[in-house]
């Protein structure tokens, strides 16, 4: 399984995510390319919310076609256009939905831009079974 680390000698995370996850097998392992907010018919929502929302609808559909779910993933990198950090909130509940509570090692980088500029943030994750 798939366990958090939390050594007691440092501080706990800044927000809802573990400091590290331990995996205990050589099992299979699920690398996604950062998963934009480009919804199945090529359109993008406005908001910022929208868009946290498509692109984990979106990881979970490759997260599906792997045979894997939320309870597999380990590791999540969220790019954030830096001009909407201000969304973080929205951006953190969408994750936290989908992976219904469960804490992984999560990592937040702001960019200054994303390759299309009507996308305000993509993820990208790690998975293993």
């Amino acid at each position: 399984m798939n366990q958090q680390i939390a050594p007691a000698s440092i501080a706990p995370p800044a927000a809802n995510y573990a400091h590290a996850v331990l995996s205990e097998r050589s099992g299979t392992w699920l690398h996604t390319s950062g998963v934009v907010p480009t919804r199945p018919d090529q359109s993008v929502a406005e908001g910022i919310e929208d868009q946290a929302s498509t692109v984990w609808e979106n990881l979970m559909a490759i997260l599906q076609d792997a045979h894997m779910g939320p309870s597999d993933v380990v590791s999540v990198t969220t790019y954030v256009v830096v001009e909407h950090l201000e969304s973080l909130p929205a951006v953190m509940a969408a994750r936290d939905k989908a992976l219904s509570g469960k804490r992984v090692a999560s990592t937040l980088v702001t960019v200054p831009a994303l390759a299309n500029p009507k996308w305000k943030l993509e993820i990208s994750l790690i998975a293993t079974r």
